[in-house]
């Protein structure tokens, strides 16, 4: 199993030109990610949510991402305000991988997003070689990056306004 956290401070004190976002609009952006994923993740091709189930705690969306050569079913549960979990079955290409973004207020107007990764290992892969890992975790962080600031694009352009 290989586990990896890390926190990405959305508004700064510190750092005047980036325009603060509030907790609603860091969901919307989270929530627009998990129905449109094609408008965070490069590669994928196009997304199918085969069902949505809406519960008083949480929404649980069934989703195949096509990325071309191979496609990727998994299964997202939104937690208003508070999280996003991903769940991706292990497929012949792909181990089985949970990813949490966990929005995190340790006080007024000080936001971060937590991102948690979890990586099934597969058979006669119980290591991976150090180089590897370091890779993944650079990747997991350019593209959590990525993801702030597109939720800061779509704040500025209208669209996480509810």
């Amino acid at each position: 199993m290989l586990r990896f956290e890390h926190l990405i401070q959305i508004n700064d004190p510190l750092v005047p030109l980036l325009t603060p976002l509030t907790r609603e609009q860091i969901w919307r952006g989270l929530f627009i990610r998990a129905h449109e994923p094609t408008e965070f993740v490069m590669g994928l091709e196009s997304c199918t949510i085969e069902a949505e189930t809406v519960g008083q705690e949480h929404t649980v969306l069934r989703r195949v991402l096509d990325f071309g050569p191979f496609q990727v079913h998994d299964e997202v549960t939104l937690t208003p305000m508070m999280q996003v979990k991903v769940l991706a079955a292990a497929t012949d290409l792909w181990p089985r991988s949970e990813a949490t973004v966990r929005i995190e207020e340790p006080g007024p107007d000080v936001l971060f997003l937590r991102f948690i990764y979890e990586l099934d290992l597969q058979e006669g892969h119980s290591e991976l070689d150090e180089t590897v890992v370091a890779l993944r975790k650079q990747a997991y962080i350019a593209a959590d990056m990525d993801t702030v600031q597109r939720i800061r694009e779509l704040a500025e352009s209208g669209r996480l306004v509810h």
